[in-house]
């Protein structure tokens, strides 16, 4: 036990360390400050702008933002789809796979345009390596930058700067953050054992005379992307628990930084962007504070393991089932909180295997978005929850609720609402539905209480952009696809165009003098009362949800009950 919790210090500590500098990289980058990279990337960025006819300084109005960001995506969109139900006439198909069907190929389409990754087919028997590569590989790239360039462009109209150059911000996102680290770290998972190949499938004879298919591609420079912009698609069924993609415990290490990266980072870039550094370490140390309390809790309930099995084997063992044994129940438990804190929805274990509190603190962390959040944009929601928090305690205390020296009114919380609402609704009201018609829709594997937590989990992470999953749900079919789709659109988009709406209005606020009574943002009691607001937001949103899902499920293995 010891041994386990002590992994889990071990990389929480390197986070920690690494968080101010690509905090201070980033802003750099983002600001137009020089850089290392400066000599190399200032021609190649120059000929981008020329090509996509941009003017290197050109600050966009929030509609030009928004129509940039929603123009580039479906014209990338639809070059994708064509890949894909066209990849058996295309090149890099050795292994000779036919075209997705119309209606998986539209939601793995959208699921990846959107950062969602959510995957409904098995890579290696379906998708071509072109279609992973050309297809697959360079929509995370831009959705990662993306949803970055977003959350950017919201840190700059909350701190009253223009919101800045969509395609600027989306070129430099590549170029400067995105694309050095993955060269460096696909060449890492190189080293490490990671596949990087368009070699077809390996035959081989075993000992035993039989025949094994050993799938294989160009998996080390797709994974190290997945994880670096909290995609999380896999080019393997079993995703990260795939020897392949990652091989051992130093893998999984690199591959657990990775995740948190960016995120983590992005709050520091955000205390520079607003000449506040006490905030930024404040919010950090907040969030930071609820992931390990939600990593504790998860370990414990795998490191107890499940009591029916306990009682049968007269002794208590940790809960191993669909777990690697080179990661063990420390590390499993460290990533599924990880990869649903940021929305980043790789696994390295089953999720579905995992004890209540697993299937608990996985869906919570879906639930509110913050911690750490999704690329760019989590870091929008986290500033959502503060903007909240101003106005209810400045309406409790009589003070004007202001941020930033900027006064909160009534359309920006008009708009943080419009953020915070449009989840519950594409997660509870598709649920209904498809609980209504457990046997044509739903596809449910686990009876009862589980088999709840299947659905809803299901449309948590496609509403979140996350696209990890309580595998054995029957998905790919027609319903699936299609309602998945349209969560993950909704969840997408309508965040963004009111997170950019609130970001202009508030960048065009005249800022206000500070007086003795302006409400301080920067003190430890406030981003308390902020992680108040958050969980009490969070869990009476869903608390029903909860309640019949994975506490019912606790409960019921409490009290011995198969």
């Amino acid at each position: 036990m010891l041994q386990g919790f002590l992994q889990i210090g071990l990389t929480l500590l390197i986070i920690a360390a690494i968080t101010p500098i690509l905090g201070k990289y980033m802003a750099r980058v983002f600001m137009g400050h020089k850089t290392i990279l400066d000599p190399i990337l200032n021609p190649c960025e120059r000929i981008i702008y020329i090509l996509a006819g941009v003017a290197r300084r050109e600050n966009m109005t929030v509609a030009q933002y928004l129509s940039s960001v929603f123009f580039s995506n479906l014209i990338i969109g639809g070059f994708v789809y064509f890949i894909l139900i066209s990849q058996s006439f295309l090149p890099l198909n050795p292994n000779k796979f036919a075209a997705l069907r119309w209606d998986t190929a539209l939601h793995t389409t959208i699921s990846f345009l959107t950062n969602t990754d959510q995957q409904h087919y098995s890579g290696e028997t379906a998708l071509s390596y072109f279609s992973q590569t050309a297809a697959l590989t360079f929509l995370m790239f831009i959705s990662a930058a993306t949803g970055l360039a977003v959350g950017i462009a919201f840190i700059r109209g909350l701190t009253g700067k223009p919101l800045g150059n969509f395609y600027i911000d989306l070129t430099r996102a590549i170029t400067r953050i995105l694309l050095p680290i993955s060269i460096v770290g696909a060449i890492a998972l190189v080293f490490l054992g990671v596949p990087q190949t368009f070699a077809p499938t390996l035959e081989v004879r075993t000992l035993e005379g039989a025949t094994q298919y050993i799938a294989r591609g160009p998996v080390a420079s797709f994974e190290m992307i997945k994880l670096l912009g909290e995609n999380g698609g896999g080019f393997f069924g079993v995703n990260s628990a795939h020897p392949f993609e990652n091989p051992n415990a130093f893998s999984n290490l690199l591959e657990i930084i990775a995740m948190v990266a960016i995120p983590s980072a992005l709050i520091y870039t955000y205390g520079i962007f607003a000449g506040n550094i006490k905030q930024a370490w404040l919010l950090f140390w907040m969030v930071f504070t609820i992931f390990v309390v939600l990593v504790i809790f998860v370990a414990i309930g795998e490191y107890q393991g499940n009591p029916l099995v306990n009682n049968i084997v007269a002794q208590e063992i940790a809960n191993l089932e669909g777990k690697e044994v080179r990661f063990g129940w420390a590390e499993t438990a460290l990533w599924a909180v990880m990869t649903t804190a940021t929305m980043c929805g790789a696994v390295n274990g089953m999720q579905d295997s995992l004890m209540p509190p697993g299937g608990f603190a996985t869906l919570l962390n879906m639930f509110l978005q913050i911690i750490w959040g999704g690329q760019g944009t989590g870091t929008a929601y986290l500033f959502i929850f503060l903007i909240l928090t101003v106005f209810l305690t400045g309406l409790m205390v009589g003070r004007t609720p202001e941020f930033l020296g900027r006064k909160i009114e009534k359309p920006q919380i008009v708009l943080a609402s419009i953020v915070l609402l449009i989840h519950p609704i594409t997660v509870l009201l598709p649920s209904a539905i498809t609980l209504t018609f457990p046997k044509t829709l739903a596809g449910i594997s686990n009876p009862g209480f589980h088999g709840l937590t299947q659905v809803v989990y299901e449309y948590a992470s496609a509403s979140a952009n996350n696209g990890s999953g309580f595998e054995g749900l029957n998905d790919n079919t027609l319903w699936w696809n299609l309602s998945t789709a349209c969560s993950i659109l909704i969840g997408r988009y309508v965040p963004i165009i009111a997170i950019l709406l609130l970001a202009d209005s508030m960048a065009k606020k005249q800022p206000v003098p500070e007086t003795p009574g302006t409400l301080r943002t920067d003190s430890s009691l406030f981003i308390t009362v902020t992680a108040g607001v958050i969980l009490i937001l969070g869990v009476l949103t869903f608390f029903p949800v909860l309640a019949l899902g994975p506490i019912a499920e606790g409960f019921q293995l409490a009290g011995g009950i198969k």
